[in-house]
């Protein structure tokens, strides 16, 4: 546990170097992260296969979901993603620094409200090593030290991507030890009680375990515990979009926390629309489970199964999918926030007061109008990646990009003033006029 301790230290001392880094050096370092990746491609996908052959053993064990399996795999097309990732990161405008306010409390005294890194972020995740280009590119742009844990299912590719970036990014001149790598079964645990030392935890993998870490540490925990998606086709939908933009959200990568699990259907569609809808659910593999007012609509239909009452509640991350049938759009709404995890919910319709009701009243962090619930993701947010999916109410909501790992601070420049002369009945008053300032000393 020292070593633990102590990586994580010089990784909070580094923090305060990598904050002051400038956007060029920053910029040069993750040129050199892509370019590395694309010459790595070799190492990367043999490390994968090593990760894939132990994960298939730990699947016939039951120990490895078939969902995680496909999140851990690595191959040209993903580590094209990765790099394209990390150049998108570059073209991002550096937050350090940026003005987010300034006030004249008087005349030669402005207060600057301005953006600064959290600090030390912790990222703790399963299976998906793309996770760890992902972070550090964007903790790098935006001045943030990281320590990362993955999983022992993924060891080999995390452990080769690692190495891969750190390296080009220390050499293109990011202070030493500002990305650390966790590796050993005791870790999570430690990691979860250096609440001193680390700011910012980041949870990325299963509901089940997402949930162990927010209540298992005193770290603030930017993270969703589920992805239970809605596609609501409204009373007044578009059919061919209600079909594709239903068929995509489940079908398009489904062991993805943005695939939707349950969709809604407005009663006065019904008999057009399910039909269809189950014959391309069918077609494209996917199991469909409906409850009893859909069965009797579909009539004797063996490709559809009695939805239960839990299935209300499961993120399947699989080629199933739940449907149910509601009479009314606030039904609709009123089951979604029952039932959702706040994460992404879409309705489907030609009526732009239905969405205006969906969109106000529907408490999730994405809510999409004739749309697949798969653009929640930060790449297609166009944030460069993303540090995760956050259904908090605080700090970030929804995909989180860099201003997801930013905080703020006040800084104050005057010119020789102290309060007291603003004290007293003879004191002078406040300005506080809003000012276009930006900061610079």
């Amino acid at each position: 546990m020292a070593d633990i301790k102590d990586s994580v230290i010089q990784a909070k001392n580094s923090a305060i170097a990598l904050s002051a880094a400038n956007t060029r050096t920053k910029n040069k370092a993750l040129t050199a992260m892509a370019d590395a990746l694309n010459n790595s491609r070799k190492a990367i996908t043999e490390a994968n296969a090593k990760d894939i052959e132990a994960a298939e053993g730990m699947r016939a064990k039951g120990e490895l979901t078939d969902a995680m399996i496909k999140r851990l795999k690595v191959n040209d097309e993903k580590i094209d993603g990765m790099i394209e990732g990390i150049k998108d990161v570059k073209k991002l405008k550096d937050p350090v620094g940026e003005t987010i306010s300034a006030t004249d409390l008087d005349d030669d005294l402005t207060l600057f409200q301005i953006r600064c890194p959290i600090g030390l972020i912790g990222v703790i995740f399963e299976s998906r090593p793309d996770v760890v280009p992902q972070i550090m590119s964007l903790c790098l742009k935006s001045g943030n030290a990281v320590v990362f844990k993955g999983g022992k299912e993924a060891a080999n590719t995390n452990r080769v991507l690692f190495d891969i970036l750190s390296e080009a990014a220390y050499a293109s001149g990011i202070p030493k030890d500002v990305f650390c790598l966790m590796e050993t079964r005791g870790d999570v645990s430690a990691i979860l009680k250096m609440d001193g030392q680390i700011d910012l935890l980041i949870p990325r993998g299963s509901n089940e375990f997402v949930r162990y870490i927010q209540t298992n540490t005193k770290i603030p925990v930017l993270g969703h515990s589920a992805g239970i998606c809605h596609v609501y086709v409204d009373a007044d939908a578009d059919e061919e979009k209600a079909l594709y933009v239903t068929l995509d959200s489940k079908i398009q990568y489904p062991a993805v926390c943005n695939a939707v699990e349950t969709l809604l259907v407005n009663a006065k569609v019904a008999r057009t629309f399910l039909p269809k809808m189950v014959e391309l659910f069918v077609k494209n593999g996917v199991e469909v489970r409906a409850d009893a007012d859909i069965r009797r609509i579909l009539g004797k239909n063996d490709k559809v199964t009695a939805a239960k009452p839990s299935d209300w509640d499961t993120e399947y991350n699989d080629l199933i999918i739940s449907m149910k049938l509601v009479n009314t759009l606030d039904e609709a709404i009123d089951f979604i926030n029952k039932h959702g995890s706040k994460h992404t919910d879409t309705i489907v319709t030609e009526n732009n007061k239905s969405a205006q009701r969906f969109v106000s009243l529907v408490d999730s962090s994405s809510v999409m109008v004739n749309a697949s619930t798969r653009f929640s993701d930060g790449f297609r947010y166009g944030k460069g990646a993303e540090v995760g999916i956050s259904t908090n109410k605080i700090h970030s909501r929804g995909p989180v990009g860099m201003e997801g790992l930013m905080i703020y601070k006040y800084v104050l420049i005057g010119n020789g003033h102290a309060v007291n002369s603003y004290t007293g009945k003879a004191g002078k008053k406040f300005k506080h006029t809003v000012s276009e300032k930006e900061f610079k000393l």
